[in-house]
Formats: C-alpha cells, structure tokens, sequence
C-alpha cells in the first residue's frame, strides 16, 4: 500500500480519511492564497490552481519521502451568483456570510490534486455540491456563531456539525461538502496512480 499524505490542516478533511479508516499523513503547506484569488475570478480555475499549487509545493519540501508516496490536496470555497466567499477572519464576518447564505442556494466548489513524491504527474479535478440554507434569524445566527464552528471553514459553517439543523437540501457529493470529494479521489487514485483505497 502506498502512503498517503493529505497537504491540508483541515481537520474535516482528516475526519473523512479517518472516517473510512484510511492511513494518511498530514502536511500542512502554507501558501499565499490571496495572490491566487487576485490572479485568478473564476471560481472554479481559483480552487484548481489552489489545489495544485499545494500539491506542488508538498512535493518539493518532502523529496526525502518514500517513491510512490501519493500526495492530496484540496481547496474549497462558496460560490454565490459568483461571488467567491471564503473564511471569515471574524465573527463579525462570519455573521455577514451567513446572513448572505441564509434562504438561499449556493456552490460549495472543491479543487483537488493528486500527486506522487517522485512523479512529474498532477492530476487536478474539482467538484461542486449545491447547498441550500433554511431561513436564518439574526439570532439564529448569533446563536450559530456561539459555537465557534466557522473557523477556519469556508462559508463560515460546519455541515457535519450544528449546521445540518438549517441544511435544507444538498445536492451532488456530501463528502465534497467538508472539502473531499471522495468519489473522484477514489477513481483518480485507482485509474492515475494504481492505488485502490479498498485495499488500505
């Protein structure tokens, strides 16, 4: 079985991995994404080029590692009519973002990459799931922010946490609702690299 290291802090990223008892590694690669966000205003060529760059970068500080190392990367951002919505720095922000999402449908827009250590491959692919908020009050909200759940999320919510209480509907990939679009990386990791992830 080739070893897995997953290029992101996200701790929902690692609780699917983990979830689905694959063994993995983490690696946190630290990257100027607001000079990405000013390059590049669609929101998908945004999240790929994020992916890739993360992907990229993990390849070359971890040379050492073993050949045939896989390296993950994902990016994930919300799309409204749009419009880019990323973390909120603040509660204050996190409090605008769900007041914007809230009776409304928008894009949860995943890029990934795949790579090996000692490869010159990259395969990058993105995934979309469409999510739909039920009406929000102002102290809805409020009582939202009291669980420091958006932190660090995209969208400034957490779907497999308090927020399943105001998700009205999803559709298209749920695992690509916490920044893993699972059946791609499946099929790309099976087809690209020769690694089934039912045999880890």
């Amino acid at each position: 079985m080739k070893k897995i290291i997953l290029a992101s802090k996200s701790k929902d990223r690692s609780k699917i991995l983990k979830r689905l008892n694959i063994s993995f590694e983490i690696f946190n690669t630290q990257i100027n994404e607001k000079a990405y966000k000013d390059q590049y205003s669609d929101p998908i060529e945004l999240v790929k080029e994020l992916a890739k760059a993360k992907a990229l970068k993990t390849r070359d500080m971890l040379k050492s590692e073993k050949k045939g190392t896989v390296i993950i990367a994902a990016d994930t951002i919300v799309e409204l009519k749009g419009k880019v919505i990323g973390k909120a720095e603040n509660e204050m922000e996190a409090f605008q973002i769900l007041k914007t999402l809230t009776n409304r449908s928008h894009n949860l827009i995943t890029g990934i990459a795949i790579t090996e250590i000692d490869g010159s491959k990259v395969l990058v692919d993105y995934d979309i799931t469409n999510v739909t908020f039920l009406y929000l009050s102002d102290n809805d909200i409020r009582e939202y922010i009291k669980t420091e759940e958006w932190k660090g999320r995209a969208g400034a919510y957490s779907i497999r946490d308090r927020a399943s209480l105001f998700v009205k509907e999803i559709k298209g990939s749920p695992s690509n609702v916490v920044g893993l679009p699972m059946q791609k990386i499946f099929t790309i990791l099976k087809t690209e690299f020769n690694l089934n992830l039912f045999e880890s």
